[in-house]
């Protein structure tokens, strides 16, 4: 019989039962192929919710994100758990926290970066990889996705070269007007750190402004697709998010 601390192995490998990582994992979109979607870093908890041949399809138990995992990957690199329940900090503990969250974005900026679409796992992020690696570091869940991380937050008003109602560590949040597709953390007087892409970023991580008058061309395009902004006020409580 399977207790805590008892390492994954495939016959253990059941609907329900719940493990924790003692490795960094990828999570992949798909039953088969390399599509990434999110990483699992060392000791983060999930829930299986199928099998389906050499993967698993399981529920990341911090922030109910759903993915699936390589069998091989986790087999006897994750032990089993107890159930899981969130730690729903109160706002000013989360409001306590930000300068240790700030911090956390400049040193991940400090090293060799570039830009990993899914990447949830140092060095190399997307954009809302970076926020809720950084909020997680300070024990702080918020949502995988950046039109997720949008939702959660509370809103707070700003527009290029408005930017007084902001506080450093509100995201701000960018895309189309049918959906925000990008996310940056505010360090202060409308300079944000962000991790972005090739065609229109930096291939990593990079701080810019969103005042006019920064005509650098990263700046320039995320400016233009200005969204709006939240503030982090509660922890995510581990549901599952569409």
């Amino acid at each position: 019989m399977a207790t805590l601390s008892t390492l994954l192995a495939p016959e253990l490998a059941l609907t329900g039962s719940c493990w924790r990582l003692r490795t960094n994992a990828n999570g992949y979109k798909r039953a088969v192929g390399k599509a990434l979607v999110t990483q699992a870093s060392n000791g983060r908890s999930f829930r299986i919710l199928e099998r389906r041949g050499s993967r698993l399809w399981i529920q990341l138990l911090e922030d109910g994100y759903r993915c699936w995992f390589e069998l091989e990957a986790v087999l006897g690199r994750a032990e089993q758990r107890s159930p899981w329940r969130p730690a729903l900090l109160p706002e000013v503990q989360i409001a306590s926290r930000l300068p240790a969250v700030l911090s956390w974005t400049e040193r991940a900026e400090q090293q060799a970066n570039t830009y990993l679409w899914g990447g949830t796992t140092e060095p190399d992020m997307d954009c809302s990889g970076l926020m809720q690696m950084a909020f997680a570091s300070q024990g702080i869940w918020i949502p995988r996705d950046a039109y997720q991380q949008e939702r959660h937050c509370q809103p707070v008003a700003v527009a290029p070269d408005a930017v007084g109602l902001l506080r450093p560590g509100d995201l701000i949040f960018f895309g189309s007007p049918r959906r925000c597709t990008h996310v940056g953390l505010h360090l202060g007087g409308g300079r944000y750190r962000h991790s972005s892409g090739q065609d229109h970023g930096r291939n990593g991580i990079g701080v810019d402004s969103l005042f006019s008058a920064d005509r650098h061309p990263v700046a320039c395009h995320y400016r233009a697709q200005l969204r709006g902004a939240g503030r982090v006020v509660r922890c995510h409580d581990g549901r599952h998010l569409a």
